[in-house]
């Protein structure tokens, strides 16, 4: 595992947000935000939130999480994050309070909803806030912006940029009972990892009956995966699938990628790429679809594999188990420090990991992230040997390991590229692009 990164991993870039400010200017006026969806969606509307509060130079109020019916987790804040440390981190960039003074909200009978609401469409330009949200801002004093999630453009001034990369990856920082399970589940797979100087791979794997059912794709399940995916599709997206006139196409699904990888059909890529039995692998992810059938191959491929639910007992669990956000900050902090992280499908959870990582390893995400077309044809061809599949997993490896490095584009996620916004290439401080990150 140790020898699988060839290219500069270390040294090659470094943090460089600039935390010092002027000082805060008197407030315009309050901000409050609902963030929806779940874990890593509801990240982008905090960091989002931080980032235009003090493009308005608003006050922020502690975003409120909004309840979803998929995920059906009702956590606040403070329940995920720590709340003190947040405000601490960011009080000389903006003000952030955890509620709007009772004399302002006197004026709304106290009832949220009566504060004026903005519908912001995705992706809005900072330049739109300053038009249109700031005026109504100064003068209602407090603005309510639902839903958040994607209402801000990835390419914005160096200012606002600095403001996302401080709420990322300096100011969220887990609330304590989450960081310390994660980290105690860390510290038990390195210790699980002996055999390769405590270095482990870390796998996400997205084959939950939810995913499954979305996605629309075929497995080998038969009649019954039918019967079940049809059921799940009708509790979780009511009429979405069964419209009259929509088309669903597995076969053109599968072979543009969106299929979520198979337990068996990760298990071959890694062997492929070179991970043998004594490899310690840490999967995150829900509950597998019909894991007993599912998680076999992949578990006699990989004897030393582990859960979350294997790492812990089920008393330490329990105050998280419930709670589908909990459970995925866990998997977050386990997946953050392994020495390989592998993405098997797309989403916020591989997004963010890929950025934070960059962020800990010198501009490397020390991620692989397989090419879902180019696997789609390997695995339906009947005539392939292992050979020839195994010099496709090794070139695939080594794509990753040189697209570990890469610099943010105009429209690419400053939360998956933070490189040059919130890092500077170490030894070389005339580096004009380095310098939006002070």
């Amino acid at each position: 595992i140790s020898t699988i990164w060839k290219h500069p991993k270390g040294g090659e870039w470094r943090p460089c947000i600039n935390t010092s400010s002027g000082g805060l200017r008197e407030s315009n006026g309050y901000l409050y935000v609902e963030a929806n969806g779940g874990l890593n969606q509801q990240r982008t509307s905090i960091c989002n939130a931080v980032a235009v509060a003090g493009y308005l130079n608003a006050t922020l109020v502690i975003p409120n999480f909004h309840y979803h019916s998929i995920w059906r987790d009702p956590s606040k804040f403070k329940d995920i994050y720590d709340e003190e440390y947040f405000v601490n981190t960011l009080k000389n960039a903006v003000s952030i309070v955890d509620k709007i003074p009772k004399y302002i909200m006197e004026r709304f009978d106290h009832n949220m909803s009566n504060v004026y609401n903005f519908r912001i469409k995705a992706w809005a330009p900072v330049q739109f806030y300053k038009d249109t949200v700031l005026p109504k801002l100064l003068e209602e004093k407090v603005i309510r912006i639902s839903p958040f999630a994607n209402r801000l453009s990835f390419d914005a001034p160096p200012a606002v940029q600095r403001l996302r990369c401080l709420a990322n990856y300096e100011a969220l920082r887990f609330s304590n009972p989450l960081l310390t399970m994660g980290e105690t589940l860390v510290a038990r797979m390195k210790e699980w990892s002996a055999n390769n100087s405590g270095k482990y791979v870390s796998v996400h794997l997205r084959f939950e009956e939810d995913m499954v059912a979305f996605s629309c794709c075929i497995f080998d399940g038969g009649y019954k995966e039918k019967e079940d995916m049809d059921a799940a599709r009708e509790r979780g997206w009511k009429g979405k699938f069964t419209k009259r006139g929509r088309v669903i196409r597995p076969g053109a699904i599968r072979l543009n990628g969106k299929c979520p990888l198979t337990p068996l059909e990760v298990g071959l890529m890694l062997r492929g790429m070179g991970f043998d039995k004594s490899t310690s692998i840490y999967l995150a992810s829900g509950k597998i679809y019909d894991a007993e059938r599912n998680m076999a191959p992949l578990a006699e491929m990989f004897p030393l594999l582990q859960t979350k639910e294997m790492l812990a007992s089920p008393e330490e669990l329990a105050p998280f188990k419930n709670y589908s956000s909990r459970m995925a900050a866990i998997d977050y902090t386990v997946c953050l420090h392994s020495e390989v992280f592998v993405t098997t499908q797309g989403g916020n959870f591989p997004h963010f990991l890929l950025g934070h990582r960059r962020y800990l390893y010198g501009g490397h995400s020390q991620t692989i992230r397989p090419d879902k077309r180019k696997l789609a044809l390997l695995f339906d061809n009947p005539i392939i040997g292992w050979k020839s599949f195994k010099r496709q997993m090794l070139n695939m490896r080594a794509h990753s390991d040189s697209k570990g490095i890469e610099l943010k584009r105009p429209n690419d996620s400053i939360y998956s590229f933070p490189c040059p916004d919130c890092m500077c290439r170490v030894n070389k401080s005339d580096d004009s692009r380095s310098s939006s990150a002070t």
